[in-house]
């Protein structure tokens, strides 16, 4: 059986200056979307929030309706 030498695991501190410096270092590669570029993407969510929103609520009523006039009609009522 080898026996390896593991070295200690830094300190704690270390470590998280290292993790600190990390996403610093990462962060700058970030290409970050400018003003007109993150409105035009807001109005689209917003849009197709509402255009799925609008199809929910369609669905909602003529399911509400079908089976408001359809349960009691199959009871006899």
């Amino acid at each position: 059986m080898a026996n390896e030498v593991v070295a200690p695991a830094p300190s704690l501190p270390r470590r998280l200056i290292a993790f600190y410096q990390d996403v610093v270092a990462e962060m700058r590669k970030v290409t970050w979307p400018d003003r007109p570029q993150v409105q035009q993407l807001a109005i689209g969510v917003v849009l197709l929030s509402l255009f799925v929103g609008a199809i929910i609520g369609v669905l909602d009523l003529v399911l509400q309706g079908l089976l408001v006039r359809l349960i009691p009609s199959l009871f006899g009522a």
